[in-house]
């Protein structure tokens, strides 16, 4: 079985490669890592059923770690706000981010029956690397975990991931421009499905006198071959080859992460949450029944000491909410794009329950290019 963060060198056509005519600026990576600090890694689980051992499950899983504030030797807060569009899933850390508007340390992405094992070995982590700071205080540890289901290309029921190959993939968070489709947590989603996964895409805004950015990573494991809509275009409803889901119902899920350099507080990174929404609305999904629609996003300004660290009295800056518009926009733009970009880049994987040899196809971009004309 190999356990790796893969090589970023050889890859697909990303959404713009291909000419789809997406809006908006995006930063030099088109990633989540165009906001300064922010590093990414990833560990990638792949088995075959038949490697070896005919009778042995396929293993097709990983984890994504996020590092808001990369690697600093002090844990400060990392301001931020949550949104649940549909609850069928779990993210973990929500109900302080809700009152307390921050978190801290890593955020990791796996499936749906590893979250625990990531936990664990995202509080071992922060014990770690802030160790005197946990040393002789009363702090506890309650990272941001997420998940989406990734049982129809992966023994998910295995519980293969382990807390190293957690601590391999904060390990190998970096800069620069992530890797896409099968990778890390998302190396078993299927999205529309075609083969999903992770994605991020990345957007300059212009507000206040200044430029920021707005950028999105994803995990993308939800809809139905009928809604996909790209470019306003229904192209789901062309691309009829290939399908897996028999009764039309959706059971996947979509994981959102929005960071920005931009100051904000938490009440207004909970709206910037919100928007995710129209995001994946704009790739045609209405949110189903069975999907856990989850959405953070974090600001990397107002990096001072944690509360319990701090005087009586806090001074963050933060912009008016009259200068939100532009980015909304962009967090809109970014999910949308985030998505494309996971399915672009993903592989063909054979489906391992049912085992009936189907194979979960990637998205061919040239055929969609044909039918946007």
């Amino acid at each position: 079985m190999s356990a790796a963060s893969p090589s970023k060198s050889a890859r697909k056509p990303r959404a713009r490669e291909l000419g789809l005519p997406l809006p908006g600026t995006p930063g030099p990576h088109n990633a989540i890592t165009d906001v300064p600090g922010v590093l990414v890694g990833f560990t990638t689980l792949v088995r075959d059923a038949a490697e070896g051992d005919p009778s042995a499950p396929q293993i097709r899983t990983g984890v994504t770690a996020v590092l808001p504030r990369g690697r600093e030797d002090e844990p400060r807060p990392v301001w931020a706000g949550v949104h649940a569009l549909n609850g069928n899933g779990e993210m973990t850390g929500t109900h302080w981010i809700r009152d307390g508007g921050y978190f801290l340390g890593p955020i990791c992405l796996t499936n749906t029956h590893s979250v625990g094992i990531a936990h664990h070995a995202a509080v071992r982590w922060m014990i770690r690397h802030y160790g005197p700071a946990w040393k002789d205080r009363h702090l506890w540890a309650m990272p941001v975990v997420a998940e989406t289901y990734d049982g129809a290309l992966n023994d998910i029921n295995g519980q293969h991931v382990t807390e190293a190959h957690v601590l391999d993939a904060i390990a190998a968070a970096a800069g620069g421009p992530p890797a896409e489709g099968n990778v890390g947590g998302g190396t078993g989603m299927i999205c529309y499905e075609f083969k999903g996964g992770t994605g991020s895409a990345s957007r300059r805004v212009e507000a206040a006198g200044r430029g920021w950015t707005v950028a999105a990573l994803v995990q993308a494991n939800h809809g139905i071959r009928p809604w996909l809509t790209i470019c306003g275009r229904p192209v789901g409803q062309r691309l009829t080859a290939d399908r897996l889901v028999g009764d039309g119902k959706e059971r996947g899920s979509i994981i959102v992460l929005l960071a920005t350099d931009a100051p904000m507080l938490p009440h207004q990174l909970d709206r910037l949450a919100r928007r995710g929404g129209l995001g994946i609305a704009r790739g045609g999904s209405p949110s189903g029944n069975g999907s856990g629609d989850i959405f953070l996003a974090f600001s990397t300004a107002n990096a001072g000491p944690l509360p319990q660290f701090d005087g009586p009295l806090r001074t963050m800056q933060a912009l008016n909410d009259q200068q939100f518009d532009p980015f909304y926009l962009a967090a809109v733009e970014c999910v949308e794009e985030a998505v494309l970009n996971a399915m672009l880049a993903a592989e063909d994987t054979p489906v391992f329950r049912p085992r009936d040899g189907a194979v979960c196809r990637a998205l061919d971009g040239q055929a969609v290019l044909e039918l946007l004309g």
